[in-house]
């Protein structure tokens, strides 16, 4: 299984908080069968002030102890972004990490408020598009006003937007209404991937198998494969790293 959304870098975000926590991560994401990981920490204007260099030095670190310990697994590196006015400034400048490509475009992971939809929404969205990025909306079920009116998802789908559904989400760990919203929608084979978007050992540790599981016995055998092995291996292959 690909994990292309987690945060298992120290000491940058809200995610590990140390070296050692982001070794214990990795470690439960092999035990889950995880064999490569994107690192997506935050950039949150004004709370999570991260860039390409401070991404890639806590890349670094954890880069190393995966060697030293000999680890079977690939870490790779990226970013979660959250929507802003910046997004704009920041595409121009280069400055923003992506998950990987689909379809001719960059693929941005691109991370709603979690109370409502902002205004001009669609109007960012479609300038990304015609920058030749496509975002990928993470956790759209962990929105309340997606959980509210979940048809307003739809002016993402008509666009082509990707969708990331978080594990925890699905298994209920979240609450009851991301719980619902995303059987929901994973029955409507909405979702593009599955990430576990893992913070910590205790407060939401990496349960990408266990979704797998809820996701086959809601679907499928192949489209749950798709969601974690195939869309995510497509998505980052190409990845520096």
């Amino acid at each position: 299984m690909i994990d292309i959304h987690c945060h298992v870098l120290p000491e940058i975000d809200d995610g590990a908080k140390s070296l050692d926590e982001s070794m214990a991560l990795i470690h439960q994401a092999i035990e889950q069968g995880i064999t490569r990981i994107v690192a997506t920490p935050h950039i949150h204007v004004g709370i999570y002030d991260n860039n390409q260099q401070t991404i890639l030095g806590a890349y670094s670190r954890v880069q190393q102890e995966i060697k030293a310990q000999g680890l079977p697994i690939e870490l790779r590196v990226a970013a979660e972004v959250r929507i802003c006015p910046e997004i704009i400034m920041l595409a121009k400048q280069n400055q923003l990490p992506f998950v990987g490509d689909f379809d001719e475009k960059k693929v941005l992971l691109l991370e709603l408020p979690s109370s409502h939809l902002p205004a001009g929404v669609e109007k960012l969205i479609d300038w990304l598009i015609n920058s030749n990025i496509l975002p990928m909306i993470a956790h759209p079920e962990r929105n309340r006003e997606l959980q509210r009116y979940p048809d307003r998802i739809k002016p993402f789908q008509q666009r082509g937007c990707l969708f990331q559904l978080t594990a925890a989400s699905l298994i209920g760990d979240l609450g009851d209404s991301p719980k619902a919203l995303s059987q929901l929608w994973i029955k409507k084979k909405l979702y593009t991937i599955i990430g576990s978007d893992c913070h910590s050992i205790k407060r939401r540790p990496p349960k990408l198998h266990q979704a797998y599981s809820i996701t086959k016995e809601l679907t499928d055998d192949t489209y749950a494969t798709q969601l974690v092995v195939d869309n995510p291996y497509l998505i980052s292959k190409r990845l520096f790293s």
